[in-house]
């Protein structure tokens, strides 16, 4: 075999290998059980000492397969490209977190869930930090953060991952999150006119109405007057003779 044939045939090989690598968790994924993928994804991404840790791994991968986002079984979840460990369907599992991690695969096909992950999907190494501002932390559990993608809003802040690892440290629950309430709209306050001088007032005119009175007047009295005193005349003296008389009449 010639120089340029060893060459180009070496070239096939390492062209078929890259191909197979890149290729090989999705075959391996077929010819595997949803028991033996959870057994595994909980191996390879807890630390293996805790079942808290894997149960909430294992709960996180369920919640992708009941989510439209990611695809809809065990395995296919597990073996998609660029989620969870390298190797995570290939590598060995060596060590006494095998049995662990086998029985707590099987408590979470029978429907066993973490409740403290929620409705978790996405979780990281713990003490990792990123600048995205979406990230809701629910648990740190198994060496790992779990979180939930979701927009902080006014009234309700996202909880930071110190605070769910200061609470596993503690050993105690995580605070609970306060019921969200979105603050009241803006009222639109109308400004009032300007004012304008009032109008000269007018006198009122006399009305035209004729108005009965539902009471009869009262009565007219009249004072009698005193009647006058008339001062006593000197009666007239008898006259003294004949004469006298005819003249007086």
């Amino acid at each position: 075999m010639s120089v340029s044939r060893k060459f180009r045939t070496l070239g096939l090989f390492l062209v078929l290998g890259a191909l197979l690598a890149a290729g090989g968790c999705g075959h391996m994924s077929a010819r595997m059980s949803s028991l033996e993928c959870m057994q595994r994804v909980m191996y390879f991404e807890s630390n293996r000492s805790s079942d808290d840790g894997m149960l909430a791994v294992g709960t996180v991968v369920m919640n992708r397969v009941k989510s439209d986002d990611f695809p809809d079984s065990v395995c296919a979840v597990v073996g998609q490209k660029n989620q969870f460990a390298p190797g995570v369907l290939s590598k060995p599992m060596t060590d006494s977190g095998k049995p662990r991690a086998l029985r707590m695969a099987k408590q979470v096909l029978r429907g066993k869930r973490h409740p403290g992950v929620g409705e978790a999907r996405f979780f990281h190494t713990a003490g990792y930090s990123f600048r995205y501002t979406n990230m809701h932390y629910m648990l740190m559990a198994g060496g790992n953060s779990f979180y939930v993608k979701r927009r902080a809003e006014p009234g309700r802040p996202n909880r930071s991952q110190e605070i769910v690892i200061a609470a596993a440290k503690a050993n105690r629950a995580v605070p609970s999150e306060p019921p969200h309430t979105r603050p009241a709209a803006p009222v639109m306050v109308a400004s009032a006119a300007p004012s304008r001088p009032a109008a000269p007032s007018r006198p009122a005119a006399p009305s035209r109405d004729v108005v009965f009175g539902s009471a009869s007047p009262p009565p007219i009295t009249f004072q009698p007057r005193p009647a006058p005193v008339l001062a006593a005349m000197p009666a007239p003296a008898s006259p003294a003779s004949i004469e006298e008389l005819i003249a007086l009449n």
